[in-house]
């Protein structure tokens, strides 16, 4: 399966952000790494669908290069079973595919901060590079840009919410016609207790050539500190309707680390 459901599961969990900022959601915030400090992101990802399961296990590593703005870059690994008809034949052959994963680089700019009554804001530019194999169906062996604008706001102590609106510039396979892609979504997070919250989104994806139905993905977890540098992470996810897959999870950590800020 080349297409549809695992380009759009991609897409769920490994969000645009090289390092997956906004964990274990695909819907981002506008809270840059902090100023010369790192964040270390690593997990595991699952998707189901009819005729396929892919697993991920992707790492990000992103740094503070300014006060606003971050830069980093996203990797991992990826294995895959799916089923393939065969030509005209119409047979059908079960592939088991393994290897690296595409390269992410992205950046994210928060150009406003927050005010009584304007959320702050952020723009999240990325570049995925092929790296995957191809031939395995792992990559599509193009190059794809992303930009995204991203809005978060406090809505109480314990509430707050963020929005994300996107395009996704797709790159042209040759003898395939691919459209680009408008993605957009909408995340709350509920801190239950000092070590504890939950989050969930409703994500979107729209193929643009209108070749696929819309997709439509909600996504439900939580977080917990486990310390001042370490964040755990857990969400599961369905498809509300489109080529999405049937059944998502993802897990993993978040540790940040670097430079004091006290240091000169």
């Amino acid at each position: 399966m080349r297409g549809g459901v695992r380009a759009a599961a991609a897409g769920l969990l490994l969000a645009s952000a090289p390092a997956w900022a906004g964990r274990p959601l695909t819907v981002d915030d506008a809270d840059p790494v902090d100023f010369r400090q790192f964040e270390f992101e690593a997990g595991v990802g699952y998707f189901h669908a009819p005729d396929c399961q892919h697993w991920e296990l992707p790492f990000g590593l992103t740094y503070g290069l300014l006060p606003g703005l971050e830069v980093g870059l996203g990797f991992g690994g990826a294995f895959e079973e799916r089923t393939e008809s065969l030509g005209e034949t119409g047979r059908e052959e079960r592939i088991h595919a393994r290897g690296l994963d595409d390269l992410t680089l992205a950046g994210k700019w928060r150009f406003l901060d927050e005010t009584s009554w304007l959320p702050r804001q952020a723009m999240v530019a990325g570049v995925k590079f092929p790296t995957a194999d191809e031939e395995k169906g792992l990559s599509s062996g193009e190059t794809d840009v992303d930009f995204t604008w991203v809005a978060s706001q406090t809505l109480s102590a314990r509430t707050g919410a963020h929005l994300n609106a996107g395009y996704s510039w797709i790159g042209e396979l040759a003898g395939e016609e691919v459209g680009d892609v408008l993605h957009y979504g909408v995340a709350l997070d509920y801190q239950l207790s000092a070590s504890l919250q939950l989050v969930g989104e409703v994500y979107v994806e729209n193929e643009l050539l209108g070749t696929t139905d819309t997709m439509v993905q909600c996504n439900a977890g939580c977080r917990w500190q486990g310390g001042d540098d370490l964040t755990l992470d857990l969400a599961v996810g369905t498809k509300l309707s489109g080529e999405a897959p049937d059944f998502t999870a993802t897990a993993g950590l978040t540790w940040a680390f670097g430079f004091s800020k006290t240091d000169n």
